[in-house]
């Protein structure tokens, strides 16, 4: 079984690989959420909410590549190099973007996988990047790809530069820094992904997503949250952004709602939760409009 300290592992060793180069790595999904918990446990910041579930376990980074790097491709070789180096296989059908690490004996439950993903398609227009709703494709081809999440927006504005420490494979101790996504951003990705997963008995219908946004919110500090209310109103008119409200607003804006039944599945839900003050929260950073979105991901 996959542990925290096996993820810091692996990114670290990835991170070794690829500290002589201007790749700048933004960590999203579970584990960036966990990375997100200790550094304001770290520092003692006040944040949004007191009462936090546990962080939930994971077998995957996501890595967030700034869509320049794939622009400019060559940037991204040494990636490609570290992760051959570092014994990941592709992923049937998600090849290049997709990468595991088999566990000891080559067992998949110990396996440790590898997404790469990017920020909005829109992004490329005008560059030799081709772009679906599944790929990245640069152009000259380095061997990466990576997996545009159209809501994400906001993915460059608002980043938190964090030093993680822990050891290498070799035992040897390491620190390096990475990036975390604004919650803003954060909670857009995971509105989609929960929206995504209702009715995927393999992705628990969305309960750990579900449970990721009040984690994200509960989080949240208030230097976060000021800033989180600017975006708000600088992207109030995007169809992201408009979605995203109807979601919380049928999903997240009562406890009978679909969403917060899912929060309360979750196997990490205690019930000193603060449920009022999350729903309020969500509901006043993504307010309902009156214009209507029926944006779909194909």
């Amino acid at each position: 079984m996959i542990t925290i300290p096996d993820l810091q592992t692996s990114l670290l060793d990835l991170l070794f690989e690829i500290k002589e180069t201007d790749i700048k790595l933004i960590i999203g999904g579970g584990f960036g959420i966990y990375l997100k918990i200790g550094y304001v446990q770290r520092l003692g910041l006040r944040t949004l909410l007191q009462e936090w579930p546990e962080p939930r376990s994971t077998n995957d980074l996501d890595l967030f590549l700034r869509p320049e790097l794939l622009i400019e491709s060559a940037r991204l070789k040494p990636m490609a190099k570290a992760i051959t180096k570092l014994n990941y296989k592709v992923v049937p059908g998600a090849e290049k973007y997709q990468f595991v690490k088999p566990g000891p004996g080559g067992t998949v439950p110990g396996s440790v996988k590898i997404d790469i993903l990017t920020g909005p398609q829109d992004r490329f227009h005008g560059t030799q990047v081709r772009t679906d709703a599944r790929r990245a494709r640069p152009k000259p081809s380095v061997g990466i790809h990576a997996h545009p999440v159209d809501e994400a927006l906001t993915l460059e504005e608002g980043l938190l530069p964090i030093l993680m420490s822990g050891k290498l494979s070799s035992g040897a101790p390491r620190e390096a820094e990475i990036f975390l996504p604004h919650p803003y951003t954060f909670l857009m990705m995971k509105l989609f992904a929960f929206k995504d997963r209702l009715e995927d008995a393999d992705k628990e219908f969305g309960r750990y997503h579900a449970l990721d946004l009040y984690t994200i919110l509960s989080t949240t500090t208030e230097k976060e949250w000021k800033y989180a209310l600017k975006l708000r109103d600088q992207y109030k008119n995007q169809p992201y952004v408009l979605e995203a409200g109807r979601l919380v607003s049928e999903y997240f804006s009562a406890l009978d709602r679909l969403g917060m039944i899912r929060l309360r599945e979750s196997i990490y839900y205690r019930p000193e939760l603060q449920l009022d003050e999350f729903m309020s929260a969500i509901q006043e950073l993504f307010p309902v409009s009156s214009e209507t979105s029926s944006i779909r991901k194909s």
